[in-house]
């Protein structure tokens, strides 16, 4: 390809669609304002789900059909409800305890 197509389709040649990591860091970006209108604790729940989302980033790469916020959601959302089901499993075994 040539310098000038080069230049004209964005930058250089490689990597043409950017990483599960970079998208997720992109969406963080995009909502920080967002992020910012809310209370501090309402901050620190957005916080813990990018925090959620980023452990399943290597995962997220396998679902590029998708789009990538809800990539991010699906994410978070797994996260989420593992810790419902723990809970649930605890709720369980201390009933089971009493009874």
């Amino acid at each position: 390809m040539l310098p000038s197509a080069i230049a004209l389709l964005g930058g250089a040649m490689g990597r043409t669609l950017p990483s599960a990591t970079q998208i997720l860091q992109q969406n963080e970006e995009a909502l920080s304002r967002f992020r910012r209108a809310l209370r501090r604790s309402d901050q620190q729940a957005f916080d813990d789900l990018f925090t959620a989302a980023h452990q399943h980033i290597a995962e997220a790469a396998y679902a590029s059909h998708l789009m990538p916020f809800e990539v991010s959601l699906l994410c978070m959302l797994l996260e989420e409800h593992k810790t419902v089901m723990r809970l649930q499993d605890e709720i369980s075994s201390l009933k089971s305890k009493n009874a």
